[in-house]
């Protein structure tokens, strides 16, 4: 039987060497082609090469003329986040700053998969998803932001940051306005089901079309009780909401109120209906808010009482907005962390409320 020389064995040993390198080379060629799904931390925090995972989960729309996730500038660094907290318009908020201020102090903006999963089935978002594995082992320093832009928060320079809060102020983003807006763009199916809906209104007195369309959120739920007992403050009340109206239907031709909100009883029993002109058109479920968030920005105008759920429905729309101004007493606690000026759009009319029950 033939055996081997020792000479043959080296040589086979080698060739095999080389052909398992060139092997393992053309697999890490085409990793680092068609990007890694988890990159290895280094423990250096001053490295300023971002460790993420990027997750395109359904919602995420790619790039034009691309086939992977959105990629960013050459020009950012490291890895920014904020965590996701509060309800639909809170995270709206969150979403729009961690934007405008990753942007403005050169960083890269990830957002964590439970703000993915609130906005993505409404709007057609597309800063990238950081793996939950990821956000585990990440060096994070944290910061949580006040609701109004300060200098301090233009230089920023942490190269790993995840900031925290309720910030849903136009003084962080108004600058990017057009960007915001596309980036809460609306899928086909919620616009399309939304202005089918605003089509077949009718005013009741003439049955002629509506020339304008007023959106009204009327927000309760918690907020009944929260304001007064927690902030002295009250919510949108009946004569508000008259007096709202009434200012529309002297500005405006022929409008028609849309009314939404997750009260919708104790709006069916204290809007006057008696004029024709209002429709109560919401579902009022918080945790399904496409419908009533899509109506509303469809409008050509807002009414909003109390909330970051009217606010974005009215940045969003556009136009004539009317705000419930002054709703809590001079002495509140709530007027240490939010500031009315930083919170309403300068050209927006405030409506004085009723402080008469505190």
């Amino acid at each position: 039987m033939w055996a081997p020389r020792p000479r043959q064995l080296c040589l086979g040993f080698l060739l095999l060497c080389v052909l398992s390198g060139i092997s393992f080379f053309l697999y890490l060629h085409d990793i680092f082609q068609n990007g890694l799904g988890l990159s290895a931390l280094c423990r250096d925090r001053h490295l300023r090469a971002s460790p993420v995972a990027i997750l395109c989960l359904p919602g995420t729309p790619l790039g034009a003329n691309t086939s992977s996730c959105p990629q960013h500038p050459t020009s950012l660094s490291g890895t920014w986040t904020i965590h996701p907290d509060g309800r639909f318009g809170n995270q709206m908020g969150q979403y729009a700053t961690l934007l405008a201020l990753a942007q403005l102090n050169g960083r890269r903006a990830f957002i964590l998969p439970a703000m993915h999963a609130a906005l993505a089935p409404v709007f057609r978002i597309t800063l990238p998803v950081l793996a939950s594995e990821v956000d585990s082992r990440t060096p994070w320093r944290e910061l949580k932001l006040h609701d109004w832009m300060s200098e301090e928060y233009s230089h920023l320079k942490d190269p790993f940051l995840k900031l925290s809060g309720f910030p849903c102020s136009w003084t962080f983003f108004h600058h990017l306005r057009e960007q915001i807006r596309s980036e809460f763009t609306l899928h086909d199916h919620l616009q399309e089901e939304a202005q089918g809906f605003l089509r077949e209104l009718r005013l009741d007195y003439a049955g002629s079309r509506p020339r304008t369309f007023v959106g009204v959120h009327v927000r309760r739920g918690d907020y009944v009780w929260v304001m007064p007992w927690r902030w002295k403050g009250v919510i949108g009340d009946r004569a508000y909401l008259q007096q709202a109206m009434d200012w529309f239907r002297a500005q405006h031709e022929d409008p028609i109120f849309v009314v939404t909100s997750n009260g919708m009883k104790w709006c069916r029993e204290n809007i006057d209906t008696s004029k024709g002109d209002v429709v109560f058109a919401g579902d009022g479920q918080e945790d399904i808010p496409g419908k009533d968030f899509a109506l509303l920005t469809q409008c050509n105008h807002t009414i909003m009482t109390i909330g970051t759920f009217g606010f974005w429905a009215a940045y969003l729309a556009g136009g004539d907005t009317i705000y419930l101004a002054n709703f809590t007493s001079p002495d509140s606690e709530f007027l240490k962390i939010f500031k009315p000026e930083a919170a309403f759009l300068p050209e927006w009319v405030g409506i004085n409320a009723d402080l008469s029950a505190l």
